[in-house]
């Protein structure tokens, strides 16, 4: 079970990342709203235990891309138990099928992925019906293709302002809480600031100039492993933090885990190798 040695190693990756979070906030320029940025752990295919290993460090955000995956972890018995002011976002793409389903799971904080009025009337309306007219709203971010990129989901920008305008006048169970984008994968930062943040904050800009709302009152999601520092100092008030804490993601269908039909070394050879490996370290410690 690898998973058994990566728990030691959550707290200290956490404990990392929490820090590097902090001193991205304190770079941010003055002008923008002094809201401390939320950091959500995305926990997809990782084991319960590694929820509740950062939950006991102190972590309360967590994130997930898959609605069967959040409801199996956010109704564990485990999680249920040890995690009880566990907060869960969904982050990932959200189909009018599967909605209901997601709005049954416990401990559920923000919906990070509307990306259109017709989904949020349907959210709207499930959340009523399931959770009944007496309980709070439920948070929801609209999500804006900030990249154009057909493979992403999300708004085109220009009816970013007509969306949130529709959730907080026709949806009376929903709370409009902010902005969330994906962006482009592994933009080059030696190039400027990256133009799909800039894209978020300006449409910001327009929401709350249109709507009469105060920036620090809309938040905006953007920025993940590999560009969360970035993102913070630029605005961002949420960042989707997944690998860098928990390890590398392990799909159990994927095609990076089919084995390739190359001959593979027996178990005692490798084996064999992992104990010189460890005879070296030892060496090394000892010399």
């Amino acid at each position: 079970m690898m998973w058994k040695i990566a728990m030691s190693e959550v707290g200290k990756s956490l404990q990392s990342v929490v820090q590097r979070v902090n001193q991205a906030a304190s770079r941010r320029p003055k002008t923008l709203p002094t809201v401390p940025p939320r950091l959500v752990a995305v926990s997809k295919t990782k084991p319960p235990e590694m929820v509740v290993e950062a939950y006991n460090q102190g972590q309360r955000n967590f994130g997930e891309n898959y609605v069967n995956e959040l409801v199996d972890k956010a109704s564990d018995p485990m999680i249920l138990e040890s995690c009880p002011e566990i907060k869960w976002h969904f982050i990932g793409h959200l189909q009018k099928n599967n909605v209901n389903k997601l709005l049954g799971v416990p401990n559920l904080f923000l919906v990070e992925t509307v990306d259109s009025a017709k989904l949020a009337d349907k959210v709207n309306s499930s959340w009523l019906r399931i959770r009944g007219a007496s309980t709070q709203r439920l948070k929801v971010m609209v999500q804006i293709n900030t990249s154009g990129e057909q493979s992403k989901y999300g708004l085109p920008p220009e009816e970013t302002v007509n969306t949130a305008k529709h959730i907080m006048s026709e949806c009376c169970a929903l709370q409009f809480a902010g902005l969330m984008t994906i962006g482009r994968y592994g933009y080059n930062l030696t190039l400027g600031p990256n133009p799909d943040f800039q894209m978020l904050v300006s449409q910001r800009q327009e929401v709350c100039e249109s709507l009469k709302l105060p920036l620090d009152e809309v938040e905006l999601s953007m920025g993940m492993s590999t560009d969360f520092e970035h993102a913070i100092e630029v605005g961002s008030t949420n960042v989707r933090v997944g690998s860098i804490i928990f390890g590398n993601r392990e799909y159990p269908n994927s095609a990076a885990n089919t084995p390739i039909p190359s001959p593979a070394p027996s178990p005692e050879k490798t084996s064999k190798q992992v104990s010189e490996e460890a005879a070296k370290k030892m060496q090394h410690l000892t010399v």
